[in-house]
């Protein structure tokens, strides 16, 4: 199958993308991922995006575009992949339907995670990190340490990430809402778009996005 996930931050695409790309065998194939293996590598693509993030720009489309053409023409993306953060607006899905055609295959699937904002807000704001270990990570609601501000792990003091304030999360949203979340519409004029609630354990919603993907496939 070749499927693009979409869903705002907090959402969890990230840990579903991981798990629906093992359950299908097919890559996942994530921007963030992209971004560091060029970059690492020394690409020209990925050159060129270091320049543009030195310089604290974004990164233009046509870069992203070029990684992402490159990553899905390698061999074990041959009978699908997963598309996580790309495309990120609707100029980088026409690019992709573009890419698609021009190899004579098509998407499957557009999986659209929904979670409500507040909740997206209290799921990152939430969230707690190890000064002396960012791997130990806790959550206000879900994971509380034992002590108060209290590493479990090793003691360390916790505290919250910049990244992760409620006024950040909500600045966030409002560019999800804004350059990503039109895609949406844009996918479902084409009727590929199957949306799932994202709100439950995480096994529940991997479930629930499989049994969605397979009644679009049946459908």
């Amino acid at each position: 199958m070749r499927i693009v996930l979409v869903g705002p931050p907090g959402a969890g695409k990230g840990t579903q993308a991981a798990y629906l790309a093992e359950n299908l065998s097919i890559p996942h194939i994530s921007t963030g991922d992209l971004f560091r293996a060029n970059m690492s590598q020394g690409t020209d693509l990925g050159k060129q995006a270091r320049a543009y993030i030195d310089a604290g720009q974004l990164v233009p489309d046509e870069v992203t575009i070029g990684m992402a053409k490159d990553r899905m023409g390698q061999s074990d993306a041959v009978n699908g992949f997963l598309l996580d953060g790309f495309p990120r607006n609707v100029g980088q899905a026409e690019a992709l339907d573009v890419m698609l055609k021009d190899e004579g295959v098509k998407l499957d699937a557009v999986l659209d995670l929904e979670v409500p904002e507040d909740e997206v807000v209290k799921r990152i704001a939430g969230r707690r990190v190890c000064r002396r270990d960012s791997a130990h990570v806790f959550h206000l609601s879900y994971s509380p340490p034992k002590s108060e501000g209290v590493c479990d792990v090793c003691g360390g003091e916790l505290y919250q990430r910049h990244d992760d304030s409620e006024e950040t999360v909500r600045t966030r949203l409002e560019v999800y809402h804004t350059q990503t979340e039109p895609i949406i519409d844009y996918y479902r004029a084409q009727g590929l778009v199957v949306t799932i609630s994202a709100l439950g354990e995480v096994a529940d919603v991997t479930a629930r996005a499989m049994e969605a993907l397979k009644q679009s496939a049946e459908g």
